[in-house]
């Protein structure tokens, strides 16, 4: 997918956090140990440095939801990370995504902390982020 049709897909997808733009996209996938993943109509965002795995961002078509896309990028991004030599990964969701947690906490991941206000919305009001973390099966072998 070309940076424009992840920052639309992501427009579609998110207000809070606020959705990325095109440049920021094409800046994030010319980075070290970054990693893309296309599933129907989603796309995952990761990256790996120092063996530590990120799950940037995910997104999935709102009229796609619930057809088993995000359930399969989350399992795949643990496989590709693992594969890049990841030994354990996080990621940072809003305390008010109940779905995006519900997801996470169905493939593995545990809550490990919480950022205070680390979000804004349109509105401005501040929103906690959780970080979510996911031992890979390399950790353990």
């Amino acid at each position: 997918m070309r940076a424009e049709a992840l920052a639309e897909l992501h427009a579609a997808c998110f207000t809070t956090p606020r959705p990325w733009n095109e440049a920021e996209f094409r800046d994030l996938m010319r980075g070290p140990g970054t990693f893309l993943l296309n599933e129907n109509r989603g796309f995952l965002l990761g990256r790996v440095i120092a063996g530590e795995a990120e799950l940037l961002t995910l997104a999935v078509d709102p009229k796609a939801r619930r057809d088993g896309t995000g359930r399969a990028l989350v399992e795949r991004f643990a496989q590709e990370a693992e594969a890049l030599g990841a030994e354990s990964a996080f990621l940072e969701v809003s305390a008010e995504n109940d779905a995006a947690r519900a997801l996470y906490a169905a493939t593995g991941w545990k809550e490990s902390g919480r950022r205070k206000g680390y979000y804004r919305s349109p509105e401005g009001d501040r929103i906690d982020a959780l970080v979510l973390t996911l031992p890979l099966a390399r950790a353990t072998s």
